[in-house]
């Protein structure tokens, strides 16, 4: 889709063109989804960690009712720093029990996720849910600047991390390992099940193909429009090599589920249809007649789902 010829000489100035010419259809300010394609293997390798550096795992318990303990958690970030979030477990189960990492929405934070949380824990599940970067520095989740795919990729191996810190507690079945991502955490998800080779499920619910994806969306063209140029390509230029949906096909060991909304305000159904058609060969996808927050019966859905893939308790 081409903008406004006002709008493509006013960004054409921006990005060096004469003003007194037409835009040309190489015009660099025009506002298109790129074609993304598979991830390269050196693309995989920008968000390698070393697993073998501490944890420096702390956690302090805030709170113990109807058998679930909740604790503020921080652990060492490959990318600085450290990852801050919430550990919620059973207290009542015996034996090992199934693992999940929980990853919030945009703007949001781990402390969002907790009575969501609650309710897994209750069901079996050990949980850590964390912030991401953006929610640890605070402003704008997304700024349009380099930092944003510094972001990211610190954001998938927190991720890891955080995979590495239910594999390190002594109640968790590394076998049995998810991850449950809404939202922007659905659309991450599809970038960590490409990474993640120690996850047995994940459940992506409302996600798109990443940030690349929603800004250059329909919803979104009068806002991308209103960037400078230079600002705009340069951003699609470092965001678009990590782009979620470029990830998802190689999540072949991992089983899937997908939940979208054929009313979904915030993801349009053709973009959620296009990131169902990249993810791998097997991945359950379940529609349902309802806007961005879902409805109670992909709630069921879901836990029956987690149920039979990692043995969350059954509810009655």
């Amino acid at each position: 889709m081409r903008i406004p010829i006002a709008l493509a000489v006013l960004f054409g100035a921006a990005c060096g063109a004469s003003t007194s010419e037409p835009p040309i259809e190489t015009d660099p300010c025009e506002i298109a989804r790129p074609a993304f394609g598979v991830a390269t293997a050196a693309e995989r390798a920008l968000f390698a960690y070393d697993a073998d550096a501490p944890l420096n795992l702390q956690k302090t318990v805030e709170s113990s009712s109807n058998g679930v303990q909740v604790s503020a958690v921080s652990y060492a970030s490959p990318g600085g720093g450290s990852v801050t979030g919430v550990l919620v477990e059973p207290l009542t189960r015996s034996g090992l029990r199934p693992g999940i990492v929980l990853m919030h929405g945009m703007p949001g934070n781990a402390r969002n996720m907790v009575g969501y949380a609650t309710g897994l824990a209750g069901d079996g599940a050990v949980v850590i849910a964390i912030d991401a970067p953006f929610a640890r520095r605070g402003g704008q989740p997304v700024r349009f600047v380099d930092e944003d795919r510094a972001e990211q990729i610190q954001l998938i191996k927190d991720l890891q991390r955080a995979v590495d810190v239910l594999r390190a507690h002594p109640g968790v079945d590394d076998a049995r390992i998810a991850y449950h991502g809404t939202s922007y955490g659905g659309a991450m998800g599809a970038l960590f099940v490409g990474i993640e080779r120690r996850l047995k499920a994940a459940a992506l619910v409302v996600p798109d193909g990443g940030l690349v994806s929603h800004f250059t969306g329909p919803e979104d063209m009068d806002f991308m429009a209103s960037l400078p140029c230079a600002t705009r390509n340069a951003w699609l230029d470092g965001m678009t090599p990590i782009e979620p949906i470029r990830f998802i096909a190689q999540a072949t060991g991992t089983a899937l589920l997908i939940q979208s909304g054929r009313s979904d305000e915030l993801v349009p159904a053709a973009d959620a249809e296009v990131l169902h058609g990249a993810a791998p060969a097997g991945a359950t996808i379940r529609w349902y007649d309802a806007g961005h927050g879902l409805d109670q019966q992909a709630f069921f859905d879901r836990l029956d789902w987690l149920h039979q893939q990692v043995g969350l308790d059954a509810r009655p």
